[in-house]
């Protein structure tokens, strides 16, 4: 009589996503040791993450160069406008044409030397700031075409910080961290970003009230009525925002800071913000004062760390994308980005976590859910199956699994997978043994997508009105040893792809 082969069957595979923290000897089968060009779906599949494409045609005035901010601003008639900034240029996008935005003021024009500009929008109007510049104003009532300084608005009273941050909330433009003053929060007037004496404006002195010592405001946000002033070291949360006459603090956190200004994001119910010890929630604020941040990066924290550590902060870039409900964090300088899903987070408070070798130099999501894309040359919109004409290698790797008998040696015989999407697409299965780097590899071809013979219904499989599935096709394969891994890797070129299952067909060998 043969002998029964043992099968281990992986679900939903990677769906836990990437764990490079935890011991890969003890991860749980929905973990992934490698999941590189991968989202995870609504479904819980890993799959391969959209390309872009090119939102205009080449400008000459920005050449090669990347973007670096993008901003956006909806006039009080209802237009909206995409604006940008690369080459020491501010651009405007509209529809599929970039042109530059020329100075307008009356004086001679702002020298700008960087494009780390944070954009503000108020009342139909688009306030930029950036360390060391002067403020900048994008007002389509005055010119669709120009930009001045925030100094030569009509109506302009007072003195404007030269701030390095600045957000919109609750009817005025909040800035502060100047290259002198890194504790002066500068409010302006209700819905006038420009007078800032007069009416309800003022400024907030933060430098006596961090718990811990002397600290410097890194960047700003609001939520909820509340106004999260973020120091290096410490946080600071003011209530009663909308009314600054009543601005009053009401929590603050000790230990943990923001390093980098544009990781900032704020999201349906959370603030979200890369400290030196990973990306966090300020979450727990509203729930539990007691409890510690929420550490969303906790299954890769010592690799986002350590990535952190070799860049130049105010290049690292973030945006959250409630359509695609991820949160992206791009590390220009480790030419990675790490995306993390926040539809839930996993049991120890970590969101599942995947990375990506497309790296923006600016993000920024869009009234109309448009993801945007700051690249070389480019701005893109985050879209289709391909990187503009590029193809990028999706690759997913399992944790170390043993079929519950960690001393038995397992005889490899049979690899079976189900793939969903993936026209004509050249599938890489590897598969390895006892931690070794060394794979064994097949190559497998796809077939051409059409009517699926089982109906994609079955797995519930919304976004593909067709498609190929690779049920139960069983590959033959060899090796033997304890501890297993298995890995698929392809090349995405216009086609989506996501893996269903994965399932492996072993002999029992000696116990060793």
């Amino acid at each position: 009589m043969a002998e029964q082969l043992l099968t281990s069957s992986i679900a939903a595979p990677g769906f836990m996503g990437v764990n490079t923290q935890d011991s890969s000897v003890a991860l749980e089968s929905g973990f992934a040791t490698q999941a590189n060009n991968c989202v995870i779906d609504k479904f819980g599949r890993i799959g391969a993450r959209k390309g872009w494409e090119a939102k205009h045609a080449a400008n000459g005035t920005l050449g090669t160069s990347s973007i670096k901010a993008i901003g956006e601003l909806i006039a009080n008639d209802g237009t909206p406008y995409t604006i940008a900034a690369g080459n020491n240029n501010i651009f405007k996008l509209t529809g599929s044409t970039l042109t530059v935005l020329t100075y307008g003021g009356g004086g001679s024009a702002p020298s700008i030397t960087d494009d780390n500009w944070q954009m503000a929008p108020l009342n139909g109007v688009l306030y930029l700031y950036q360390s060391g510049h002067d403020p900048l104003v994008f007002d389509p009532a005055v010119s669709t075409t120009t930009y001045r300084r925030i100094s030569e608005k009509t109506g302009y009273t007072g003195t404007v910080q030269l701030a390095n941050c600045v957000v919109s909330a609750y009817g005025r433009t909040w800035s502060a961290n100047t290259t002198t003053d890194k504790n002066t929060i500068q409010f302006s007037d209700l819905l006038a970003g420009h007078i800032l004496n007069t009416g309800s404006a003022g400024v907030l002195d933060v430098s006596q009230v961090w718990p811990s010592g002397a600290d410097e405001i890194q960047g700003i946000a609001s939520h909820n009525n509340y106004l999260y002033i973020f120091g290096r070291r410490q946080i600071l949360i003011y209530q009663n925002a909308s009314d600054p006459t009543n601005l009053t603090l009401a929590d603050t956190v000790s230990g943990i800071g923001c390093c980098a200004r544009d990781s900032i994001k704020v999201t349906g119910d959370d603030v979200l913000f890369l400290s030196d010890s990973g990306l966090r929630s300020m979450k727990r604020v509203v729930q539990d004062r007691s409890a510690p941040l929420r550490d969303l990066s906790a299954n890769v924290r010592d690799d986002l760390v350590a990535a952190v550590s070799l860049e130049t902060l105010a290049d690292i870039k973030a945006v959250y994308s409630d359509s695609n409900a991820f949160y992206l964090l791009s590390l220009p300088s480790s030419n990675i980005t790490y995306c993390f899903d926040m539809r839930t987070t996993l049991q120890n408070g970590a969101a599942r976590a995947t990375t990506w070798s497309l790296v923006p130099t600016a993000m920024f999501a869009t009234r109309n859910k448009e993801l945007l894309l700051g690249l070389p040359g480019y701005i893109g919109l985050y879209a289709n199956n391909i990187d503009n004409t590029a193809t990028y290698r999706m690759i997913y790797f399992t944790n170390y699994f043993d079929l519950g008998s960690p001393t038995a040696i397992k005889i490899l015989k049979k690899i079976s997978f189900t793939i969903i999407g993936g026209n004509n697409a050249g599938i890489t299965l590897k598969y390895g043994f006892d931690y070794s780097q060394n794979y064994n590899s097949q190559n497998i071809f796809l077939g051409t997508i059409g009517a699926s013979e089982y109906g994609i219904a079955e797995y519930n499989i919304g976004q593909y009105t067709s498609g190929v599935v690779f049920d139960n096709q069983k590959v033959q394969v060899g090796g033997a040893g304890n501890i297993i891994q298995l890995g698929v890797e392809t090349t995405i070129n216009n086609f989506e792809l996501s893996i269903q299952k994965l399932d492996v067909f072993c002999k029992a060998g000696r116990t060793q």
